[in-house]
């Protein structure tokens, strides 16, 4: 008997162009931070000895908590993005979870960091730095300038991971109705069932007979831009490249703020 396999498309989604655009926009954001590298470097080279003293009050524990937590999360996102890859959708809302709740203890600890300079009168412009050797200002300019605006695409980044979130929650499927007559119409007459690895798990030639009076419900997968699945990827991917540069760029500001001492 002839079996015939019907297949319902909506659209394709450029994937390869949005992932290219992604790593153009992620080469900019590297090129930022690059030049803020390239001047700390340059800064560190004039005042070694005050920027070794300026270190000694930032809180080493506190920064290797926020490492480790940047890591988990990576971790968490990857992990996510695997799930979904493999039509799990509670596990990968899961994983984005923790990675976003990681991302939030972050900037809480970065919050606590920061009041506690401010309450010893260490912020730009403050007559207690102000009242330090030339090189420890350029050292704690450095810092708040490159710590905040990294933390500020912490919070950016979290944004994105709400968002995708909850596009992954959004059901893309929509059921339609057949008769065992128009069902009869797409596959011919014989009848098969099969999960998502396109294995059979029940297959049947007696439409006819036995399926007369049978109501199929079959779901149509929508590929709309507001909508991410297991076939629809590129937008979680694309969240997750942005994640890991965010804490790509955590790493080298670690050692370069909190361990030269």
């Amino acid at each position: 008997m002839q079996e015939t396999t019907a297949l319902i498309h909506d659209h394709a989604i450029p994937a390869q162009g949005a992932k290219i655009g992604m790593w153009l926009f992620l080469f900019t954001e590297l090129l930022l931070f690059g030049g803020m590298f390239l001047l700390y470097a340059v800064y560190r080279m004039l005042y070694p000895t005050d920027f070794h003293y300026a270190a000694t009050d930032l809180n080493v524990f506190v920064g290797t908590i926020n490492t480790i937590i940047l890591l988990t999360s990576s971790l968490t996102m990857a992990l996510s993005i695997a799930a979904l890859e493999r039509g799990n959708k509670k596990l990968s809302l899961a994983m984005l979870a923790i990675t976003i709740i990681c991302g939030l203890i972050f900037m809480v600890n970065k919050y606590f960091e920061w009041t506690t300079k401010f309450h010893h009168g260490i912020y730009p412009g403050s007559e207690a730095l102000e009242a330090r050797s030339h090189g420890e200002n350029l050292f704690y300019g450095l810092y708040f300038v490159m710590t905040g605006l990294h933390g500020l695409h912490v919070l950016i980044g979290m944004i994105v991971l709400a968002v995708l979130f909850v596009f992954i929650m959004k059901n893309p499927h929509e059921k339609i109705a057949l008769s065992s007559h128009q069902l009869k119409g797409i596959l011919g007459s014989r009848l098969s069932i099969m999960n998502a690895n396109n294995k059979t798990l029940w297959q049947s030639d007696l439409i006819d007979k036995n399926l007369k009076e049978m109501r199929v419900e079959l779901r149509y997968e929508d590929h709309k831009k507001d909508k991410i699945n297991h076939r629809d990827l590129i937008k979680l991917e694309n969240g997750g490249l942005y994640w890991h540069l965010v804490d790509i760029i955590w790493i080298f500001l670690f050692p370069l703020f909190y361990l030269i001492t």
